[in-house]
C-alpha cells in the first residue's frame, strides 16, 4: 500500500493531494458520481450456471444470489475473490466526554497496535482466510505512528458534538475521499472484495445520532448499550442524542449536514469506501451498525451505491433492522455479534468463499448422469 494517499479520486482523474494541507476537494465533487448499475445479464448468468450444478435448484439459498450479486459488479461470472481485504477505520469520537462509553480514547490507539501486528480479532480472522487488513488511522487522539496502521489522520478526534458539530465540512470531505481513495488503491493492486471494520471508542453513539437523524426516528429506537452501558448509561446515551437531534435540527436533515455535525471520521472513512466501491466496481461487504450506518450515509450522498454493498451479519444495536430495511439489504449472520472491527464482515467473506467452491466445481448433472432439475415459474 505504499502508494495510498498520495492522490485523491476526482471521476477517472487523480490530482496530487496533501493530506497535511488545505483539501481541494469540495462537497459538491461528491455530487458529480454517477454510479452505473450492475450488470443484470451476468446475474443471470451466474443463476444459471447454479441451476445446472448438480443439486436441488436454489439449493444454496441466498448464497446463490449473493454471488450473482458479485459477478454483476466485477462484470463476469467467472468470479475469483482469491483477492481480499477489510480496511479498517480507526478514530476517535469527541462525544466521549460526556460518559457515553465504559472506555476511555487510550483503548482505541491500543487496539490499533494490536491490528498493526495481525493479532486484534480481525486480523486472526483475515488471516484464517487469506484476506489481508488494512488498519487506517483517520483520526484517532494519539500522535505517534502506529507500525502497520496507515498514518490518514484528518484531525486528532472529532469534537464533541454535544458542544459543536463533530466536524468540518472540508473535514468530512476528506475523510470521504480518503475512503474512496483506499478502493482505488485496492482496486489497482488487484483485490477483488472488500470488507469494512472500524474502531473508535464512542462509535455507537455517533452512528446511532447519525441513523436517528437519517432514519427520522427517535433516539431509543434505534441506540443500544455498545460495549456494555449499564441502565442508567444506557438513559444518558439516548438523551445526549436526542439533545443533540433537537439541537441541530437534523431529523430529515440532508445526509452531509447529518454527518458532519454527529457523525465520525471513522463513519465518514466508511461512507467513503462504499461510494469507491460503486465507483470502481469492487463489491464492500458491511459489518455492523457502524458499517450499516456508513453505508446510508453513501447512498443518500451518492445514490446507487448501496446496489454494490453486500450485508453480512445482524449484530445487537437496535438500529441494524431499520438500517437493513432501508437499505433493501438483508443479513445472512444472526450471531448475536457486536465485537465490529470487521469480523462479521470477514465471517461472511468466508462464507461467501464456501459458496464458490461448489460454484467454481461445477458438478455438472451429466457427471452423475442425473437429468437437471426444470424451473417452473408461476
Amino acid at each position: 500500500m505504499e502508494c495510498f494517499g498520495k492522490h485523491v479520486c476526482d471521476g477517472d482523474e487523480r490530482r496530487t493531494y496533501d493530506n497535511g494541507s488545505k483539501s481541494r476537494c469540495r462537497r459538491e465533487l461528491l455530487s458529480e458520481y454517477t454510479i452505473d448499475t450492475p450488470d443484470e445479464k451476468i446475474y443471470g448468468k451466474v443463476l444459471q450456471n447454479w441451476d445446472g450444478i448438480a443439486k436441488p435448484l436454489d439449493g444454496m439459498g441466498r448464497f446463490e444470489t449473493i454471488t450473482a450479486r458479485i459477478g454483476a459488479i466485477i462484470g463476469t461470472d467467472e468470479i475469483d475473490l482469491t483477492k481480499k481485504a477489510v480496511i479498517i477505520m480507526c478514530a476517535d469520537n469527541g462525544i466521549v466526554e460526556e460518559g457515553i462509553s465504559q472506555s476511555g480514547q487510550e483503548v482505541t490507539a491500543a487496539v490499533a497496535r494490536q491490528m498493526g501486528k495481525g493479532l486484534s480479532s480481525v486480523g486472526r480472522m483475515a488471516a484464517s482466510i487469506g484476506a489481508d487488513t488494512i488498519p487506517i488511522d483517520i483520526g484517532m487522539n494519539h500522535q505517534a505512528p502506529i507500525q502497520g496502521v496507515l498514518d490518514r489522520k484528518i484531525r486528532c478526534g472529532t469534537r464533541n458534538f454535544r458542544k459543536e458539530p463533530a466536524m468540518t465540512e472540508e473535514e468530512t470531505v476528506r475523510a470521504i475521499m480518503t475512503g474512496i481513495e483506499a478502493v482505488a488503491v485496492c482496486r489497482d493492486e488487484g483485490y477483488r472484495i472488500l470488507a469494512t471494520g472500524e474502531m473508535g471508542i464512542g462509535n455507537t453513539t455517533t452512528s446511532s445520532a447519525v441513523a436517528a437523524a437519517l432514519l427520522q426516528c427517535d433516539a431509543d429506537t434505534v441506540t443500544g448499550r455498545g460495549a456494555g452501558l449499564s441502565d442508567e448509561k444506557l438513559v444518558h446515551k439516548r438523551q445526549i442524542i436526542a439533545d443533540a437531534l433537537e439541537k441541530y435540527e437534523l431529523a430529515g436533515a440532508d445526509p452531509f449536514r447529518i454527518l458532519m455535525t454527529v457523525g465520525g471520521l471513522d463513519i465518514a472513512g466508511l461512507a467513503g469506501v462504499c461510494i469507491g466501491g460503486a465507483l470502481y466496481h469492487i463489491p464492500i461487504v458491511l459489518d455492523g451498525v457502524i458499517s450499516m450506518t456508513a453505508a446510508l450515509l453513501a447512498d443518500r450522498i451518492v445514490p446507487g451505491t448501496a446496489k454494490y454493498l453486500i450485508a453480512s451479519h445482524k449484530g445487537k444495536e437496535p438500529a441494524v433492522e431499520v438500517l437493513m430495511k432501508e437499505l433493501g439489504a438483508e443479513t445472512v449472520i444472526d450471531g448475536k455479534m457486536a465485537l465490529g472491527e470487521g469480523t462479521g464482515a470477514v465471517m461472511m467473506m468466508a462464507l461467501i468463499d464456501m459458496a464458490l467452491c461448489i460454484y467454481h466445481g461445477r458438478t455438472l448433472f451429466s457427471d452423475i448422469r442425473v437429468e437437471q432439475y426444470e424451473r417452473y415459474f408461476g
